[in-house]
């Protein structure tokens, strides 16, 4: 096991980490002795973990991977060893402080809410979860982004085995938003959907399960992406010019808007009832025209056992765009930030 020594402490202790997720060991003069009175030093060690965290809003330089005590488990939650964590665009936005007046950050703030990993933990009262079970699920404590984090047991559920850990990783945010949104424009066999950004973490998961309830499905991508889209028994469409008059022709009745940009208002223009358009994003545009901005906040682990069921089943594609190990934070971010990224980008810890 590499060590690495660092500097004594001024009252004479020293430390050593270990680079295995890391036995920190102290010893020296004040330090408890051998209760057997050989005079030789005890070892006491403390686990700690890597966690993404930034102490103010900005770029991606304030992302910082630092070492923390790994946290242990209160009454109805579990101790999780992450595999993968997925990015989001909304975490990329309340980092910057864009969504302070939705979703302030205090400081430090950590980062991430979906995951899936192995339960390392469960703290007392826990049902139907034990040491070694591999799962997916989510927290609401900005703390995935880590090599461990702390979720109620009840925001868990299994892994299918045949779903890679990116996958099951991705599912919690994009995957409930996605749900939320087709529910909210309450699809139906025969109508004709518009979504927006139909390839990005959250349309190329909306497209899918809106085509699942026999709507026709018409896909905003750029052309990069209509084979994959066509693939998928969705109707193409460009964003270029000539946009407004190309989904007129498809006669839309409803309206899924992750991109935000103008959306809504084009689906106002368009005739679209408000009562059948969603947006995720843009919230100032849901309030002027009265469209609705259902998201992840109805997430929970019922929908998320659907979820991963039908990737299990092969019946719901997540594309993965790319993996980065957690200390590459800051390019995951800023490839995400680039935009134009079909499905997601996954932290493997």
């Amino acid at each position: 096991m590499k060590t690495v020594l660092v500097r004594p402490f001024p009252n004479g202790r020293r430390f050593r980490v270990s680079s295995s997720r890391s036995i920190v060991s102290l010893w020296g003069a004040d330090f408890p002795r051998n209760p057997a009175g050989s005079g030789a030093l005890v070892d006491q060690s403390l686990k700690v973990m890597k966690v993404v965290r930034f102490d103010k809003y900005g770029g991606i330089d304030v992302l910082q991977v630092i070492d923390v005590p790994v946290p242990e488990p209160a009454q109805g939650e579990v101790l999780v060893e992450v595999k993968a964590a997925s990015i989001n665009p909304g975490e990329s936005k309340i980092r910057q402080g864009l969504f302070h007046a939705y979703w302030p950050a205090t400081f430090p703030s950590g980062e991430g809410s979906d995951f899936a990993g192995t339960v390392a933990k469960v703290g007392p009262g826990v049902r139907g979860f034990s040491p070694g079970d591999e799962v997916l699920g989510f927290t609401d404590r900005r703390a995935s982004h880590a090599e461990y984090v702390i979720a109620e047991a009840q925001n868990l559920t299994a892994r299918p085995a045949n779903v890679p850990w990116e996958v099951a990783g991705s599912l919690a945010i994009a995957g409930s938003t996605a749900y939320a949104s087709v529910r909210a424009v309450s699809l139906k066999p025969g109508d004709t959907v518009a979504v927006s950004g139909a390839v990005g973490g959250v349309g190329s998961i909306a497209v899918q399960l809106a085509k699942r309830v026999e709507a026709e499905v018409v896909g905003i991508a750029g052309l990069g992406n209509h084979e994959w889209l066509a693939a998928h028994g969705i109707k193409p469409v460009a964003y270029e010019h000539g946009l407004a008059e190309r989904l007129r022709e498809s006669r839309i009745n409803a309206f899924i808007d992750t991109h935000g940009g103008g959306y809504v208002k084009l689906a106002i223009e368009l005739g679209v009832a408000p009562a059948r358009i969603n947006t995720i994003i843009d919230f100032a545009a849901a309030k002027e025209y009265g469209v609705k901005s259902e998201g992840s906040e109805t997430k929970n682990a019922a929908v998320l056992a659907e979820l991963a069921g039908l990737a299990a089943s092969g019946d719901l594609e997540v594309p993965i765009a790319a993996t980065f190990p957690l200390e590459r934070v800051r390019a995951a971010f800023a490839q995400l930030e680039q935009g134009h990224i079909r499905g997601k980008i996954v932290l493997l810890p």
